[in-house]
């Protein structure tokens, strides 16, 4: 039998590993939860509230076609339903994982050859500090996977 003492230091294998795999899932939640945060609200600015902080528009400042619009944003919407939805397989999950990845980086680089920089460095910087927050994601969701066979599908 275990006492309190020794679940609380992680004497036993057992507790430590306990004690690992909650912070673990607190770690992969809120990162996650911020990176798909993220996209809803890029989802409602793109479709809502086109005209901030560009007049023209983010996607006519950006240079991009407008049926873009609607393609990037169903496959974030996609994408947010496929990290946060359980039961979704690893693969589905893993192309949600590379698909904002690529976003991000593409944001950032869109933002700097437009000449963004100029106003807010924030606008190249931002898409790389939630890629940062993504890349935490997906390295919690592998351990936290390898933790729990039962998740792998």
């Amino acid at each position: 039998m275990i006492t309190a003492t020794e679940a609380i230091q992680g004497s036993t294998p057992n507790a430590a590993k306990g004690l690992g795999t909650r912070r673990d899932r607190i770690v992969y939640w809120t990162t996650t939860g911020i990176v798909c945060a993220v996209m809803v609200f890029s989802i409602v600015n793109f479709t809502f509230i086109d005209r901030f902080p560009f007049s023209e528009g983010a996607f006519v400042h950006l240079g991009l076609p407008n049926y873009f619009k609607a393609e990037i944003t169903v496959a974030k919407a996609l994408g947010v339903l496929a990290l946060l939805v359980p039961g979704v397989p690893t693969k589905i999950k893993e192309f949600a994982y590379f698909g904002f990845g690529i976003t991000l980086v593409s944001a950032s680089i869109a933002h700097f050859a437009t000449g963004d920089v100029r106003i807010s460095v924030l606008f190249v910087i931002d898409p790389l500090i939630f890629l940062g927050l993504l890349v935490v994601s997906y390295m919690y969701f592998n351990k936290l996977k390898a933790a729990f066979p039962s998740l792998r599908t």
